[in-house]
């Protein structure tokens, strides 16, 4: 389940995915934020602390090897790594 292409709307706001196969998620940054599965987010949430991402915009897109992209967000946020299956997982849920 690789992307054919990655594309950030210009608001970046919103991450478009486009499939094999052909078929197109947009992913809301706001989203992607609250699902990183990075280790301090994931304890923010098992503490209870979680926070809202509304307002949250992606500011860069980096590649890992050739099974996920590392997204950095406005809030600082650097270190969640979104391999293309988690991706689509994501999506799918959203559907």
């Amino acid at each position: 389940m690789t992307p054919l292409q990655l594309k950030l709307k210009p608001e970046r706001r919103t991450l478009a995915i486009t499939w094999e196969g052909g078929d197109i998620s947009l992913l809301p940054a706001s989203e992607l934020r609250r699902r990183s599965r990075a280790a301090q987010a994931v304890r923010a949430s098992l503490d209870g602390r979680e926070a809202s991402f509304d307002n949250v915009t992606v500011t860069g897109i980096e590649p890992i090897g050739s099974y996920a992209v590392r997204l950095v967000f406005s809030d600082g946020h650097d270190r969640g790594i979104y391999p293309w299956q988690y991706l689509r997982e994501i999506a799918d849920s959203l559907a």
